[in-house]
């Protein structure tokens, strides 16, 4: 058996802009969060999903009262 697969929670700009689906400049202006280690400033990506989770979406239909 081989060595399962690790999705690391920090990552870089790069990476977090195609996790999102954006350009780097878009993840730029979106002025997310940062986390420091080690001189690296690195997006943790439970962050990014919380981020993608308080997106609004389209055709949604909200209800007052529910």
């Amino acid at each position: 058996m081989g060595t399962p697969e690790l999705t690391p929670r920090l990552i870089t700009a790069p990476i977090a802009a195609r996790y999102l689906g954006i350009s780097e400049t878009k993840l730029r202006d979106l002025e997310l969060p940062r986390k420091v280690l080690g001189g690296k400033r690195l997006f943790d990506r439970l962050e990014l999903d919380a981020f993608i989770n308080g997106l609004e979406t389209e055709g949604e239909t909200r209800v007052s009262g529910w």
